[in-house]
């Protein structure tokens, strides 16, 4: 059950029956590598980093400000600013 990651499910018109994904693990290394990171909070493996909104809000306008090459690295770095 823990290696286990269930999503996508959609309930059939009338109700008494879902259909959905599954994916099942080897090891929790091999989840970890290739689980999205909302499936592995969804899980509670890993922790939502809490920000707030404003904050969100201002790291993609500093990253939209900036053009060309530059632009990726800025953007992370607002991210990496945010998150601290």
């Amino acid at each position: 059950a823990k290696l286990t990651v269930m999503f996508g499910f959609r309930t059939k018109f009338g109700g008494g029956k879902s259909t959905g994904f599954c994916l099942i693990y080897d090891n929790e290394d091999a989840l970890r590598k290739f689980e999205p990171k909302h499936r592995l909070v969804r899980k509670g493996i890993e922790t939502r980093a809490e920000r707030s909104r404003k904050a969100m809000k201002e790291a993609k306008n500093k990253g939209l400000k900036i053009r060309g090459t530059g632009a990726r690295i800025a953007k992370h770095k607002a991210k990496r600013a945010q998150d601290s």
